[in-house]
This record gives structure tokens, C-alpha cells and sequence, in this order.
């Protein structure tokens, strides 16, 4: 016995509207990026020459009227890959938050586990350990105390210049 499928509901005036206003956001955040990374997008020519040209335009009504222009051309483009490269640049990717948990949770077992120094510095030889030692003491002495948890963001910061960030595509 076949099945008719249903046709799928077709997509309202709002949510068209709003899928237009996402690519919109799209073209203006090409617009501000800078020509090595617009290059490095390798956009279309019609759609590059007109972010081009947004950049030239200082009136607001007419730069409006070119940002929906850029809208208008980014609907015959792919735009997930354009906005998966933006968010790494602005380091919204899923890689760099999972980097931004690893350091998270290092900080957290480095402040709760005596063995975890160990453990990193072998992870990662090039760390001042003194000075991770000295941040680790600190942060602890200022949870004791309850105080501003200033060797605690700074730790946070030794680590951030000491583990990799993930490649951005």
C-alpha cells in the first residue's frame, strides 16, 4: 500500500521576512569584515562588488537600500558555509567553545586536584609553572576567603595563552 505524502506546509510571510533579515544581518557583517577575510570567503563577483560598494556609501538611507541589495543577492547564494566561517572568525564555532570548556574544566581540576599540575605541565611543557603554581595558590587562598576572584580569572588567562585555540576552517 503507497503512502501519499503530504506536500509541506509552505513557509509564512513572517518567516520569510525573518530568513531575509538573517541574510541581511549576513551582508552587513561582510561588510564590516576586513579584505583579506572578504577575500578569503571567496564570494561570487556580483556579491562581492556589492559589499565592495556598501563600504564606499556614508548616507544612511542609501546604505540601507544597498545592505538589502547585498540580501537580495546572498538568497541565490549558499549562505551555511558564509556563516559557519563568520562565527569562527567571531568565535561563536562549536571548536571554540569546546576549547573554551577544556580551559574551564583545567582551571577547575587544577584548583581541586593536587595531581593535576602534573598532569598539565606534561601536557603542556612550556607553561611558567611557577607562575602557574603562585596563580593556583592564590585562587584558592581567595575561595577560602571569599574574596574578588582576581588569581582566578588570571589563571584563566594563563591557560587561555598557554592551550592552542582550535584551527578556524
Amino acid at each position: 500500500m503507497i503512502e501519499e505524502q503530504e506536500p509541506p506546509a509552505p513557509i509564512s510571510k513572517s518567516q520569510r521576512k525573518r530568513d531575509m533579515h538573517d541574510l541581511q544581518d549576513i551582508g552587513e557583517e561582510l561588510v564590516a569584515l576586513s579584505a583579506d577575510r572578504l577575500r578569503a570567503l571567496e564570494l561570487p563577483e556580483p556579491l562581492l562588488d556589492a559589499v565592495q560598494a556598501a563600504r564606499n556609501i556614508s548616507k544612511f538611507g542609501a546604505l540601507r537600500r544597498q545592505l538589502q541589495y547585498v540580501g537580495r543577492l546572498m538568497r541565490s547564494v549558499d549562505s551555511e558555509p558564509i556563516r559557519a566561517q563568520l562565527d569562527a572568525w567571531n568565535g561563536k564555532s562549536a571548536a571554540h567553545t569546546a576549547w573554551l570548556h577544556r580551559l574551564e574544566n583545567w582551571r577547575e581540576r587544577l584548583l581541586a586536584e593536587e595531581d593535576a599540575l602534573g598532569e598539565f605541565m606534561t601536557a603542556f611543557p612550556a607553561v611558567d609553572t611557577q607562575h602557574l603554581r603562585t596563580l593556583i595558590r592564590n585562587a584558592r587562598q581567595e575561595r577560602l576567603e571569599d574574596r574578588p576572584p582576581k588569581a582566578f580569572r588570571a589563571l584563566f588567562q594563563t591557560l587561555r595563552d598557554t592551550v592552542p585555540p582550535p584551527e578556524a576552517g
